[in-house]
């Protein structure tokens, strides 16, 4: 009695691990885990398609969580429901602001420059602290300030 006892603890904890980590609590960021991602008007996919998002990596702030469905905000502010199993948890961020942003080699106004980076590339975010956070495009990685990319901070 005692083994089987065991086995169930085993098997209901085992599957309350992937529904907690859906039901997160929101606002928080993830990005688009799809190719083709399709927004829509509603939490169902009998609602309209509003937009289709074909970028994936794109940063996304999700504000409502609906059985299986995301509420997100883009980086431009549009709004919709796409499905939760198409987000990817991991943070990632996008330049934004006017001109090139700089990519330093450490979290420094004067660590020596990398590269400068047009608004709109997408990238994969790291740590943040004291104004600077860690961003890596493909193979090249540095540090850009936080104030330039859309998805670092809090949500």
């Amino acid at each position: 009695m005692g083994a089987r006892l065991f086995i169930f603890i085993l098997l209901f904890v085992g599957m309350t691990g992937p529904v907690q980590a859906q039901d997160r609590e929101v606002p928080y960021w993830a990005s688009i885990r799809a190719s083709v991602l399709n927004m829509r008007v509603g939490p169902s996919a009998d609602y309209k398609i509003d937009w289709v998002y074909r970028r994936p990596g794109l940063p996304v702030k999700v504000l409502r969580l609906m059985e299986g469905w995301r509420l997100i905000e883009d980086p431009d502010g549009a709004r919709g429901w796409v499905v939760a199993r198409l987000l990817d948890p991991a943070r990632g961020a996008i330049v934004i602001g006017d001109g090139l942003a700089d990519m330093r080699a450490s979290d420094s106004p004067q660590a020596p420059l990398k590269w400068r980076i047009e608004p709109g590339v997408v990238g994969a975010l790291g740590d943040c602290e004291d104004g600077w956070c860690e961003f890596a495009v493909g193979n090249r990685a540095g540090y850009i300030r936080e104030s330039r990319l859309w998805g670092a901070g809090e949500p």
